[in-house]
């Protein structure tokens, strides 16, 4: 697709929307010990200052106990860039979490995710003229 292709990464593709709310980066397909280090580095690369973050993993079909790497790799660049960021999973994904005790917020679709963004934003700029205002 021109002006937004997709990164082939040994069994997982990876597509990054910049939307006005926030970055969407969604994996499809399997991720795993074979292409987790590749697909994790390219991801990070998504998160950027002042720019909230969601990471679709509503299409992963088989998601492995080192991808879980991922999302704390999305967790800490998110921290460092001083954004919020959100996950959408998939059952293997959830399963998987599950498994292993992990618990990170997830919403439920990416237009729940990106709904959440828009009202902290709204939020935020509510309270911009309390804060603004002199005695």
């Amino acid at each position: 697709m021109y002006g937004n292709p997709t990164f082939d990464c040994g069994g997982a593709d990876i597509r990054a929307h910049c939307r006005q709310l926030a970055t969407v980066v969604t994996i499809r397909g399997a991720l795993s010990d074979a292409n987790i280090a590749r697909a994790t580095e390219y991801t990070r690369r998504f998160v950027l200052a002042e720019k909230p973050f969601v990471l679709d993993l509503s299409e992963i079909t088989s998601f492995d106990t080192e991808a879980i790497s991922l999302l704390f790799t999305v967790d800490d660049a998110c921290s460092a860039a001083g954004v919020e960021w959100s996950m959408v999973a998939s059952r293997p994904v959830e399963q998987t979490l599950r498994a292993h005790g992990i618990d990170f917020d997830a919403a439920g679709s990416v237009p729940e995710a990106l709904n959440h963004f828009a009202d902290a934003m709204v939020a935020r700029r509510q309270l911009l003229p309390l804060l603004t205002k002199t005695a």
